[in-house]
């Protein structure tokens, strides 16, 4: 009875995923708004999204990561949707704000760094292949780590690339990454052994929840700076629209022109339209001048990609559909429940 209540729970939640997501967003900007100590959260996004990862990760067969590793195809179709497709767009974009230094540093410190966190719980609650992307996170932490300065030095001529730092990126790496798949990896080892360790890796209800903890987190911590730029920020939010939609129409159009499946396609269309917004907020705030706009900027953009985010995984799958026979068979399960 109670692993039923379990199920029909999860099943609720991945049901109004959507309209929860962007509650918890709502919610938590207003919270940050109205309440003077709520910036001090900021301490807890990253240890609510490596939970968050860790349950994500137990989701995922570990054979697909190894799988998804071979997959050369789809890691090349990856490096060019994000580092040749992605820059030339970023450049383009980045122009209507180039008169302003600060929002400028934001802009491409944002759009240029492609997500390795969240990108995964979105794109597996998108029912894309999100253990390539999982396989593929490392490859994108070391590439971004090496093109970052120099994209920022041919799109500002210079002026910031020698002071972005690589730390924010190695400690997002080991502590976002590396870790919860360790012991998500250790915990599906001792499940074939240990009950225990059995019921905790077949319990991936808790997906849904932590996202709304993280996405409350990050709002509530970061409200008042976004409300403290104001206007300034205001004609940033079309722009971040526009390049998460035509990244999410790219990866699509990429993924399919390459020959990837439905799932690989998916993964490849979350993967360019969200960016490593939570690992750069750092380097924004690093720096030495304006690092309040720019890392206003930033934060501005996290919260278009959420709201996006919760969009994009009911358009993704729409843009992406599963073959007629395996989509005819989950609607079969789905009516059965």
């Amino acid at each position: 009875m109670d692993s039923m209540a379990g199920i029909r729970l999860r099943d609720a939640l991945e049901r109004h995923q959507i309209s929860l997501c962007l509650a918890a967003l709502a919610a938590g900007f207003l919270a940050g708004a109205a309440l003077p100590g709520a910036s001090a959260l900021q301490a807890l996004i990253n240890p609510a999204i490596a939970l968050l990862l860790y349950a994500t990760f137990l989701a995922v067969p570990f054979t697909r990561i190894r799988a998804g590793l071979l997959d050369l195809r789809f890691l090349g179709l990856l490096l060019l949707l994000n580092f040749v497709l992605v820059p030339a767009l970023v450049f383009v974009l980045s122009r209507f704000v180039a008169h302003d230094a600060a929002l400028l540093t934001g802009v491409l410190l944002v759009l240029l760094a492609p997500c390795v966190d969240y990108v995964i719980v979105f794109s597996a609650l998108g029912g894309a292949d999100h253990g390539k992307l999982l396989a593929a996170t490392p490859l994108l932490m070391i590439a971004q780590l090496l093109l970052l300065p120099p994209f920022l030095w041919l799109f500002t001529s210079g002026s910031v690339a020698g002071l972005i730092e690589p730390g924010p990126f190695l400690e997002a790496l080991v502590f976002l990454i590396l870790l919860p798949l360790a012991a998500a990896a250790a915990t599906q080892l001792l499940a074939g052994r240990r009950p225990a360790f059995r019921a905790l890796a077949a319990g991936n209800a808790s997906m849904v929840p932590l996202m709304l903890v993280v996405l409350f987190t990050v709002a509530a911590s970061q409200a008042r700076r976004v409300l403290e730029e104001g206007l300034s920020l205001a004609w940033l939010v079309p722009l971040y629209a526009v390049f998460l939609a035509v990244m999410v129409l790219a990866g699509a159009f990429t993924g399919r022109a390459g020959g990837l499946d439905y799932g690989s396609a998916r993964a490849l269309a979350f993967s360019g339209a969200t960016r490593n917004s939570l690992v750069v907020l750092p380097l924004a705030l690093a720096l030495p001048d304006a690092g309040g706009t720019a890392a206003a900027a930033v934060v501005t953009q996290t919260f278009v990609e959420l709201a996006g985010m919760a969009l994009c995984i009911r358009f993704i799958p729409q843009l992406l559909p599963r073959p007629a026979g395996r989509a005819a068979g989950e609607s079969n399960r789905r009516n059965r429940r």
